[in-house]
């Protein structure tokens, strides 16, 4: 009846073509980390984020700290 879910695979972090960046929203609050486009600013999400765990999380899949995550709206 339930099935176990498959878990995504970790996409490779290209730090020449792409940036990390928190994506939040003005209305409900929820934030949802992921990479923008240097060339086209076109935000791709990676995952919800719940909590700090969330985000510490995220941080450790793709090697970076949190000061370099952009905070956008």
């Amino acid at each position: 009846m339930f099935r176990k879910k498959k878990q995504k695979e970790t996409l490779i972090y290209d730090r020449e073509r792409t940036r990390p960046a928190l994506k939040s929203s003005i209305c409900t609050g929820e934030k949802v980390a992921g990479f923008v486009d240097k060339s086209s600013g076109k935000f791709e999400d990676i995952m919800l984020i719940r909590g700090d765990g969330d985000l510490e999380e995220f941080c450790r899949n793709y090697g970076i700290s949190r000061d370099e995550i952009e905070k956008i709206w």
